[in-house]
């Protein structure tokens, strides 16, 4: 009978000071808060936590502004949809938004919230990101490894044309995402490691098969709305969750530490026929310099956040454009046309053309402002109470910035849902209303080597295949079916082929 009382008064007692911890959060709130859509109690509005969210959050901005609040659980939440709010966080707010809110895939996934992109603001964090900056993304490496993007380029436009010889057809089918992927992941492995995961010449072949499932499921359960985050009791309903992404935290450490061991015994490895020196090369070494900054956990953070932040968002930019412009048979004409006065018809694109190709450029900028790889960025959260858009956010508020919502604002872009590569050319290019990387401090530092993959690697394909679609149906629809199109070799391929 006790035992019966004991798990009835537990619950309600747990209801009970969660509704007083809520009641009392709600006295003491600021008086000028951003509007806010009608709640549900304890939930608040978790129950619109739905994919995409950032189409939800969209709606909710054009009856309730571009600066609103909600309530996910016992957490505050503001959502900016207007670019001067968004460079008001980021200047006037810049320090105040550094901090992350705390989650569950970043506490374990991201080694209890201390690799750079989970980190909050402070000392670490500035560490961190000063070494992303010079050791791993500045012009200096960036050039070092020119040679492994030439590399796999080359491979997947090779692969293409002999999928192409083998069909026998005159157009071939091929999905998109995968050949992307597969050529970015090996890029970033190649930088980190010296290894090829993907297609011939992998270096282990039941190791890249482990590493390259493991790392897919880190990236899904990385950018996934979890409910327990905001509300804790929700766990008990959500239970797998958490054991996933333990389970993934276990694996993906025993893999980056096997890495760590194999190259302290083999510093230099074999990229493409050369010897070079990798990025694991470089932290080791100066692991032995600063062992008490550049421990193994810190050095396994480093490498994990590469990989999962250089590969997935190219890969998904890169398949976009390549839809876009079959979908708009214009543009594809006229990206070829400037390709061939150009670079022409002798050699393959460069990374020193694409300033001379201003329409490509322009492409992939209209790619990341019509589908941003990050629609909502990485959530900012505030480390103090501050002003956004002249209504009070209190501290501890977590702050998302829907760049799909400012990308499609019809007062910043003329005819904002068209895919118009041509809009860029204008003096007011729109480039600084243009936030698919972030802004401010905690803005991506990989943006300068993403940008040299998509342009480069999306200017082959097109300097090389002639590209259509594969039926009258539209590639671009919102549901997240396979991006396929059909292609066939140019003469160019013949002479790549050769050599």
């Amino acid at each position: 009978m006790e035992t019966s009382s004991l798990c009835t008064a537990l619950p309600l007692a747990f209801l009970l000071l969660l509704t007083l911890k809520l009641f009392s959060s709600w006295f003491k709130q600021p008086k000028n808060l951003p509007p806010s859509p009608p709640s549900i109690p304890i939930l608040g509005h978790l129950h619109i936590l739905k994919h995409p969210l950032h189409r939800t959050l969209h709606s909710l901005s054009q009856s309730y502004g571009p600066v609103f609040s909600l309530r996910f659980g016992y957490r505050r939440v503001v959502v900016i949809s207007s670019a001067e709010a968004a460079e008001e966080c980021c200047t006037k707010n810049d320090i105040t938004l550094a901090n992350r809110p705390s989650t569950v895939a970043g506490r374990h996934i991201g080694y209890d919230n201390t690799i750079v992109v989970f980190a909050s603001y402070g000392e670490q964090w500035r560490s961190l990101r000063r070494v992303c900056t010079l050791e791993i993304f500045s012009s200096a490496r960036l050039n070092s490894f020119l040679p492994i993007r030439r590399d796999e380029i080359k491979r997947l436009l090779l692969n293409l044309n002999k999928r192409a010889s083998a069909s026998g057809d005159d157009f071939t089918k091929v999905e998109l995402k995968p050949i992307f992927w597969e050529m970015t992941f090996n890029i970033v492995m190649r930088m980190l490691t010296g290894k090829r995961y993907y297609g011939e010449d992998v270096t282990d072949a039941e190791e890249a098969k482990v590493f390259r499932e493991i790392m897919s499921e880190i990236v899904e359960y990385a950018v996934s709305a979890y409910p327990g985050d905001y509300l804790s009791i929700l766990r008990l309903f959500f239970r797998n969750y958490e054991k996933r992404v333990t389970w993934l935290r276990k694996r993906s450490d025993e893999l980056f530490q096997n890495l760590i061991e194999e190259q302290r015994n083999s510093r230099r490895k074999i990229c493409g026929g050369e010897s070079r020196e990798t990025v694991l090369d470089h932290l080791l070494l100066l692991q032995e310099k600063q062992p008490e900054f550049y421990t193994d956990e810190i050095i396994k953070g480093l490498l994990l956040v590469t990989l999962i932040a250089g590969t997935d968002t190219s890969a998904s930019t890169m398949a976009r454009a390549m839809s876009l412009l079959i979908s708009h048979p214009h543009s594809l004409e006229r990206a070829i046309e400037e390709l061939d006065n150009v670079i022409g018809q002798e050699r393959l694109i460069e990374e020193t053309d694409i300033a001379k190709l201003p329409f490509l450029q322009n492409i992939v900028l209209e790619t990341l402002r019509l589908k941003p790889p990050a629609p909502l960025l990485v959530p900012h959260m505030s480390s103090e109470d501050c002003i956004i858009g002249g209504y009070d956010v209190p501290s501890q508020t977590i702050v998302f910035i829907n760049i799909w919502s400012i990308h499609r604002d019809p007062k910043l872009w003329d005819d904002p849902k068209s895919f118009r590569p041509e809009r860029f050319e204008n003096e007011d290019n729109g480039q600084c209303k243009l936030l698919s990387f972030g802004l401010g401090r905690r803005a991506c530092p990989g943006a300068n080597m993403a940008q040299r993959v998509i342009n480069v690697a999306l200017g082959s394909l097109i300097q090389c295949f002639e590209w259509k679609r594969t039926g009258e149906e539209g590639m671009n629809t919102p549901k997240p079916l396979p991006l396929e199109a059909m292609y066939k070799a140019r003469g160019i391929m013949a002479r790549i082929a050769e050599h």
